[in-house]
């Protein structure tokens, strides 16, 4: 009797124990989400590509990943005191050669944290180029903003995803692989798992100057649904998010679904401190990220977004690092009127392909602000 008690007892504790380790399906708790944000330094860096690449597939396809661009840049961006930058992955590049493509990712989180940087991921995306195709990618498009950034998996995937269960299945296992590779990983901040869904499609006509432009819409849900359900079963050590931006559906989203509230803003000063109070009370005591900004065009700068997302003590992410193969220095207008000549003021961007500011000031700015 007392063997069959000690047997029942361990079983307990056992069934206790796996309990507790397996993914439970929920969000994170405002307290557990507080105490995790309390444990980090204030969040300030750069969505991150390399300069050589034009698109995802390029960074992480293979034959164009490059290590030593990536080391020399990430340098550069811990010289400006940024501490996390955030890398879009691709599921076809996953689907090329999963173990070999992991084991990239681990190369890349080598890099970046001999450079103090952490990184946070994002699985899915409704942006740009609507019909991705893996292998060699495209030149860029002269003076054109993004112009082979791509969509992950696709409006084409996204419109035949809720009939097609091979695509779930593909895209369920790419996503269960990447976090589960790393879901203890110290160098991995958080995951964004779908930016911007619902986000714009770009097609590009046969000559330069044509192009067609669309919303996906909420054909985004089912997947956005998903993702978060697969990372739940996961159970990674890291909190979970996909960005505010626009719709009803993308609300729903970051308010009943994400750990962390993540915006995105191109607006100026004003527009922002609206936003963040919109945030606050959509999702009260949540911590806050803004991933996406920098537009200077409409008067989103460094010199007027940092102090205000400092006294929030809001992370701050702005897009682009070094002008390269993505053409961001180029503004979203580039599309409709694409001009090979560099523009006066960038739109993205801080530094060029040598390591020089774009502007000396607002480098100079930036890490005075990282310092105090």
């Amino acid at each position: 009797m007392k063997k069959l008690i000690l047997l029942l007892l361990v079983l307990n504790i056992f069934l206790i124990s796996c309990n507790n380790h397996a993914g439970n399906g929920e969000r994170w708790s405002v307290e557990k989400t507080n105490e995790w944000y309390a444990k980090q330094p204030w969040l300030v860096g750069c969505n991150f590509i390399p300069s050589t690449a034009v698109n995802q597939l390029e960074m992480w396809q293979e034959d164009t990943f490059d290590p030593e661009t990536i080391d020399r840049e990430l340098g550069w961006a811990a010289g400006l005191g940024f501490n996390v930058v955030r890398v879009y992955l691709h599921d076809l590049a996953y689907e090329q050669n999963p173990d070999a493509f992991l084991n990239r990712i681990d190369q890349y989180l080598e890099i970046a944290d001999s450079h103090g940087i952490r990184t946070m991921f994002v699985i899915f995306d409704d942006c740009w180029l609507d019909d991705p195709k893996a292998g060699k990618q495209p030149e860029p498009w002269p003076g054109v903003h993004n112009s082979a950034w791509l969509q992950s998996p696709g409006l084409p995937q996204l419109k035949r995803y809720p009939t097609d269960e091979n695509l779930r299945l593909r895209l369920e296992k790419y996503t269960k692989a990447v976090i589960t590779r790393f879901k203890h990983d110290e160098r991995v901040l958080m995951w964004d798992l779908y930016n911007e869904p619902g986000g714009w499609w770009y097609r590009r006509g046969k000559d330069s100057g044509e192009f067609e432009k669309g919303l996906t819409d909420s054909l985004c849900l089912p997947l956005l649904n998903d993702v978060y359900t697969w990372a739940r079963q996961v159970d990674p050590s890291q909190p979970l998010t996909s960005c505010w931006n626009r719709g009803a559906y993308e609300v729903d989203a970051a308010f009943n679904q994400a750990d962390v509230v993540t915006f995105h803003i191109y607006g100026n000063a004003h527009s922002l401190e609206k936003l963040i109070m919109k945030l606050n009370e959509g999702a009260p005591g949540r911590p806050i990220i803004c991933t996406e900004y920098l537009n200077r065009g409409g008067d989103c700068r460094f010199q007027n977004f940092l102090p205000v997302l400092a006294k929030e003590r809001i992370g701050a992410i702005n897009w682009g690092l070094v002008a390269g193969k993505t053409n961001t220095m180029w503004d979203w207008g580039s599309w409709e009127n694409p001009d090979p000549k560099e523009p006066e003021e960038w739109q993205h961007d801080i530094l060029r392909q040598d390591g020089t500011p774009f502007d000396k000031e607002e480098t100079a700015f930036i890490q005075s602000i990282t310092k105090q």
